[in-house]
Parts: structure tokens; sequence; C-alpha cells
């Protein structure tokens, strides 16, 4: 029988068995300057997100090749932390 159950990581800062989500490294490093948030999956048990120059690359290479996951440098981290990065990251653009 397969688990359906989302993966999970114990994070240092929101606690043990926290629903694993994937972010770009840029997104960590940026702790002041909004980098931007594109969520790659609609599957709620499937939380990905890379910031707007990842989207550019991804784009230009037209498949997560090496050159891609080099500069993506994708990182795990927990459903909270995904949340906040998303306040973080995501910007507002006027129509």
């Amino acid at each position: 029988m397969l688990d359906d159950s989302p993966p999970t990581i114990n994070c240092n800062t929101h606690g043990d068995t926290c629903i694993a989500a994937v972010v770009c490294g840029h997104m960590i490093d940026s702790k002041v300057v909004p980098v931007g948030f594109v969520e790659n999956s609609d599957d709620p048990n499937d939380l990905q997100a890379w910031c707007e120059d990842c989207e550019e690359m991804f784009l230009r290479e037209d498949d997560k090749t090496e050159a891609f996951r080099e500069f993506n440098r994708m990182a795990i981290v927990c459903v909270s932390c995904y949340q906040e990065l998303k306040s973080r990251h995501s910007r507002i653009f006027n129509t």
C-alpha cells in the first residue's frame, strides 16, 4: 500500500514532523529584498516555489537542466517557513 501523506522534516524553528516544501536558495539568502515567489505546483501536498530569476532561468533553459539546478540551489523547508517566505517574497503588481 502506498503512503499518500506529504513528506515531513524536522524544522529548527517550527518543531518536529513538519510538512516539507521546496524553495530556491535565493529566497533563503534574501532577508530584506523580495525576490518574487513563483509557485510550481497547485497540489497542496507538493509545495514548490522559486524566485523570479529562477523562473527566467527555467524558461531560458526550457527545463530543469544541470545549469538551472546549480543556479536554483534548491532548499527544503517546512510548510510554515514556506508560508513565511511566500509572504516575504511575493510581489504585488498594480494592473
